[in-house]
């Protein structure tokens, strides 16, 4: 399992807030040691807070975060103006309402704390507020102070993986394991960055040393059981999945790679099967969640809308229940697409809107809100394309283009990129189509076979088959693969 990124948005359910990593990456252990060593401070007037709070820390750095979190709960209670503590939270919420609500708290206490750690603490806030140019700021100064931190490089390490700039997010865990070499965290994301890169090697080195550091927890097994996977080779995968559950059995991420081996090996029954097994372990509202959202997955896979659609409106009802509007404009968002991609556009213009109007009385940031109206835009173009009425997709991808070149969010910038392929593509300008979808999101499948149909119609067969193999072999942990994986194997069928 990965650090999460929402980079304005998550592959397949688009969320409010912008930009949070998931990785739980803090201070070392005393403040005036930790200055005296080049590290960053921690601010608490209780040391019982502070070694409650290390104790999730470290946890978290495993990325355990439900078990993390009780610490957090238990420091944040034991020094109520403790801010790493509500980062801590922030960092291992399952929902938008945790989240903003954790970081809320810690911004109000910004002032009083280091530095340091109010760089930490205003990155977060930047990320809620969609504002990726400032988490960026925030850990380059971050690192400029405190260059000797481990723990600092990887934040700003994590912030340019989550660009998609690969190279410079290595650079930097290499950076952070020179400095401590029995630091973990950077050994798993460095394998996730090589993977994406395509460097399958690196990327092995680099979770067997993630395995060798620390063997008794479950997430290096799961991080190379996704490379196994990725490589095609599901049996091998599962394997390395059980063992990670055979030391942890509440260990969720696990279960989702198995499901997923079983879609990507054509059993959607037994997946279902394993995704139920998460809601027998779940821990909280966020762990039920990813049971339904992986289950609603196995649906798209098989082409039963109904179904799929049936699992995120019980994701929406959980999220109703906690009043996480957030999250539910989120779920809309969601089954927007699900209807979209099954050729049901109107119904999913019901909840592209619907999504805006639940954000807009959701208790989320005003950026947040602007962010869910933006992309809106994106949606009307997109859906627009898919009626064949080109006068409209236009018309909004003019305005979400104007949109998005004022906040320059990476995020969006792909997704304009995308709906001007899209409209390309619809007027039959191949060549120009697959050179625009070329700039758009390479981590999601489906602009990987819009560029295999791109270079077809251009005549450029040898790359169209290229393409159309690496989307029918994308095999990853992705809700948008269920859209496009048979498409894209006939595709690839044909082009032999």
């Amino acid at each position: 399992m990965r650090c999460t990124w929402f980079d304005g948005g998550f592959d397949g359910a688009r969320v409010v807030f912008a930009l949070l990593v998931v990785c739980a990456i803090s201070a070392p252990a005393s403040a005036q040691t930790a200055a005296a060593a080049g590290k960053i401070p921690i601010t608490s007037l209780s040391e019982e807070a502070r070694a409650l709070y290390l104790k999730g820390r470290d946890l978290a750095e495993r990325l355990r975060a439900t078990d993390a979190r009780r610490f957090y709960e238990q420091a944040a209670a034991k020094d109520t103006g403790f801010a790493l503590a509500y980062v801590g939270l922030a960092n291992t919420s399952g929902t938008n309402r945790e989240f903003v609500e954790a970081v809320t708290k810690a911004v109000a206490l910004a002032p009083k704390v280091s530095e340091g750690e109010r760089h930490m603490v205003l990155a977060l806030d930047a990320g809620l507020k969609n504002d990726p140019a400032g988490v960026l700021r925030h850990y380059t100064e971050l690192v400029a102070l405190f260059p000797e931190d481990e723990r600092a490089q990887t934040l700003l390490a994590n912030t340019y993986f989550g660009r998609q700039e690969y190279q410079r997010a290595i650079d930097h865990f290499v950076k952070a394991t020179e400095i401590n070499a029995s630091f973990s965290q950077p050994y798993n994301q460095m394998g996730y960055a090589y993977r994406f890169l395509g460097e399958n090697g690196q990327a092995e080195t680099a979770f067997k040393k993630y395995i060798e550091l620390i063997p008794d927890d479950p997430n290096p097994y799961d991080s190379y059981a996704e490379l196994l996977m990725k490589l095609g080779r599901f049996d091998e995968s599962i394997v390395m999945y059980n063992k990670a559950l055979a030391i942890d059995a509440n260990f969720v991420a696990s279960y989702i790679g198995i499901g997923n081996d079983q879609l990507f090996k054509g059993q959607p029954a037994a997946a279902r099967e394993t995704f139920a097994k998460i809601t027998k372990v779940a821990r909280n509202t966020g762990e039920k969640r990813t049971a339904h959202f992986w289950t609603a997955a196995s649906y798209v896979y098989e082409g039963a809308t109904d179904k799929a659609l049936a699992e995120i409106e019980a994701n929406f009802a959980l999220s109703g229940a906690e009043q996480d509007g957030g999250t539910q404009s989120g779920d809309l968002n969601l089954m927007g697409d699900i209807l979209r991609e099954a050729g049901r556009v109107d119904d999913a213009l019901v909840r592209y809107k619907k999504a805006v109007d639940v954000s807009e009385a959701a208790s989320v940031p005003p950026e947040a809100k602007a962010a869910t109206r933006r992309n809106y835009l994106f949606e009307q173009a997109r859906a627009a394309v898919a009626k064949h009425d080109l006068d409209t997709a236009k018309a909004k991808a003019a305005a979400y283009g104007t949109e998005v070149a004022a906040r320059k969010v990476p995020f969006e910038l792909r997704q304009q990129q995308e709906v001007e392929g899209l409209i390309a593509l619809e007027e039959k300008r191949y060549a120009a189509a697959a050179q625009v979808f070329a700039k758009a999101n390479q981590q999601d499948p489906r602009i990987l076979l819009y560029t295999a149909v791109a270079l077809k119609g251009a005549g450029d067969t040898a790359r169209a088959a290229e393409m159309a193999t690496k989307a029918a072999t994308f095999n990853q942990l992705s809700f948008n693969y269920a859209y496009v994986r048979a498409k894209a194997l006939k595709m690839q069928g044909s082009s032999h």
